[in-house]
């Protein structure tokens, strides 16, 4: 059975705390591994670790940042397919997610390529006279990065490349569950030549997440996650000084017009709610059927979801995996039972479906004529799970969106150019989808929600990334009149 371990000051480190998390392959239910929970021994060495690195990283020269920032990009590019089989073994992605993680973090890591441009700050001479006056960005020291089990090898490189370019130095804690990907990642950001203690990697729980939270040296901390935790970890974090970016649940809603293309709506709704087994947070979770489209929308989806081919990932014909663990497979159906239970019409019962394997599968549910009072609805389900809610006009979809207390994302689907970019104004929301279904940024943008989605004022990765991880300075400067200086520059000299 494998075991994973911490990477700190680029050696394998074992936890002195004698715990152990189960490592699953979710496909056939079987334990694969086992990973070390770091004690707060480990999370301190680990810090001292990056402090010490600071001293020396924070002065290298932007060519060299650069320089190891493409050599990292190289090697990603290159074991492309390593990671992303890495992500099939231990979360269940089918083989076309895995690469597309894979691909979006690579985004993030060329953003980062070009980041002397964006570092560049400000110079303002004379300001007054025989003053001048300029802004510096400089980094802020040790950061952590707390991820989530969904995207294990993407949300790290929505950080740590941004962080280290700025000057800055990372402690890296990846979700416990499948934590092969992001650990490989950090032997690869060694390979590419970071001196030790630039990138270190400590896997754990609550114990490890608390320390890093409290630690007086760190000064910055990236989180992705569950409304819940977003709020301990931004709470918790700014109590003791720190930096906090924390980026919550969601729950993503998709408007379909009467006069949207049906068949380009309905393939959306069924790959954006069940891609991943729904378990991400840029999922559509909630469409929003407006007017006489709701029937023929419902049939069309149903249509599609009959033909998903789902199982395990290492299968080329896989167009969705199982969920990430025993337990949150239950409680998804659990949410299925309690949506009919509470009078929406189950029109697909994902729990119908029967698997082979022992591996942690569900079907893909379809629930109709959901009220905005419901489990389904109000609960960010985080499972191929999709809720139809029927209303009148497109006003009443736009202030459904308002009362949801989520603010992640927002799709809508019509032919009509004024509706559409009249819903780029309307909709509560940080990004917003026009007949696109996930609108997740490039990485030349930034990545975050509102309202119970994001805590904190800094979005994720891209301009505000940069922003996050580094603080500015401001100099101003006199010096003395040339021409009344006692050494000779040659100037005429007043009498």
């Amino acid at each position: 059975m494998r075991k994973i371990t911490h990477l700190i000051d680029a050696q394998s480190v074992e936890s002195t705390s004698g715990n152990v998390g189960p490592v699953y392959n979710p496909a056939t239910g079987e334990q694969t591994g086992e990973v070390d929970l770091a004690s707060v021994a480990e999370v301190d060495l680990a810090v001292e670790s990056s402090k010490n690195a600071f001293q020396e990283w924070g002065n290298v020269s932007i060519a060299r940042r650069v320089k190891l920032l493409h050599n990292f990009r190289n090697l990603v590019i290159e074991n492309e397919m390593e990671i992303a089989s890495r992500l099939t073994q231990e979360h269940g992605k089918v083989a076309d997610d895995a690469r597309g993680e894979v691909a979006r973090g690579i985004e993030n890591i060329e953003f980062a390529c070009g980041f002397a441009d964006s570092l560049k700050g400000t110079y303002s001479e004379h300001a007054s006279t025989g003053v001048d006056v300029y802004t510096v960005r400089q980094p802020l020291g040790v950061c952590a990065g707390i991820t989530p089990f969904n995207f294990p090898a993407m949300v790290p490189l929505w950080m740590i490349p941004n962080a280290v370019a700025c000057g800055n130095t990372f402690v890296l804690k990846p979700s416990e569950r499948d934590p092969s990907a992001p650990r490989f990642l950090i032997e690869l950001i060694q390979e590419a030549g970071f001196p030790p203690g630039v990138v270190n990697l400590v896997n754990g729980d609550k114990t490890a997440v608390d320390r890093l939270l409290e630690h007086p040296d760190i000064a910055a901390v990236s989180f992705v996650g569950s409304t819940p935790i977003a709020k301990y970890v931004y709470s918790t974090g700014t109590s003791t000084g720190k930096r906090i970016q924390a980026l919550g649940g969601a729950k993503n809603h998709m408007l379909v017009l009467p006069d949207a293309d049906l068949d380009l709506a309905a393939d959306a709704a069924v790959s954006a709610a069940y891609g991943s087994a729904g378990e991400r947070c840029m999922a559509i979770s909630v469409v929003v059927a407006i007017g006489d489209i709701a029937d023929p929308l419902v049939d069309a989806i149903k249509l599609r979801m009959e033909k998903l081919v789902i199982g395990p990932g290492e299968n080329t014909d896989s167009e969705m995996g199982p969920l990430i663990t025993r337990e949150h497979r239950d409680k998804v159906a659990g949410y299925i039972e309690a949506g009919e239970s509470e009078g929406a019409r189950l029109v697909v019962d994902g729990r119908e479906q029967n698997f082979e394997s022992n591996g942690f599968f569900i079907g893909v549910s379809l629930l109709d004529h959901v009220k905005t009072d419901m489990s389904v609805y109000k609960d960010e389900i985080f499972g191929p799970v999709l809720s139809v809610v029927r209303v009148d006009n497109y006003n009443q979809a736009v202030e459904m969106i308002a009362n949801n207390p989520y603010g992640n994302g927002a799709a809508i689907f019509t032919r009509d150019g004024g509706t559409a970019r009249q819903f780029q104004q309307d909709a509560d929301a940080g990004m917003v989808g026009i007949n696109v279904p996930i609108p997740v940024p490039v990485g030349y943008h930034s990545f975050g929600g509102w309202n119970n989605s994001l805590f904190g004022d800094t979005t994720m990765y891209g301009p505000e990334g940069l922003n996050f991880f580094t603080r500015p300075k401001v100099i101003t400067s006199r010096w003395p009149d040339p021409t009344t200086s006692q050494v000779d520059l040659g100037f005429p000299q007043n009498n």
